[in-house]
């Protein structure tokens, strides 16, 4: 079964911290080094929720945060403002019940019915279960970014990954 997905709330931002302090700690999903808090993730939702973009949440019935996803501006300038980039976080507990995959299609849906034309991930290249799930739901992977990161003494190569969502030809 799969859990609820709902809109988060400042609530959550506890529940969002944890999740993305251990990936900060253990993956190369972030290649942030610093962990936040709860008061920094509570900024963060009211920031993109400010802006007109979504942050998901997966929740269990105690209403605990078992993952979460958002998407946001690909590029700051104004021709690209059709072109989101999203970002899905599981629980580490979680990983493999299919929590990141209905989180990335409900922020696919959502950004379909904000008229977003082409969704983008970049994924640290070795992540294979992440690219496995991308592909899975249609992204196309179009291109890699040798060494361009770094975490964990090494460098890291970012896969770009997109989704068009739509067959408009023009905006």
């Amino acid at each position: 079964m799969t859990s609820p997905i709902r809109d988060a709330v400042a609530a959550d931002a506890g529940g969002i911290a944890e999740i993305y302090n251990d990936a900060v700690a253990h993956t190369t999903a972030i290649w942030n080094e610093q962990k936040v808090d709860a008061a920094d993730r509570v900024a963060w939702i009211e920031g993109r929720q400010t802006s007109g973009y979504p942050v998901l949440v997966a929740v269990d019935p105690a209403d605990d945060v078992l993952g979460y996803a958002s998407f946001g501006p690909w590029r700051p300038h104004d021709g690209y403002r059709h072109t989101a980039e999203h970002s899905v976080y599981v629980r580490g507990d979680q990983r493999g019940r299919g929590i990141g995959e209905a989180l990335l299609r409900a922020a696919i849906a959502r950004a379909r019915e904000t008229g977003i034309h082409v969704m983008v991930g970049a994924i640290e290249a070795g992540n294979t279960g992440s690219l496995r799930l991308h592909e899975k739901l249609g992204f196309a992977r179009i291109g890699t970014m040798p060494q361009v990161g770094m975490k964990f003494g090494r460098w890291l190569d970012l896969a770009l990954l997109q989704l068009t969502l739509d067959d408009r030809p023009n905006p």
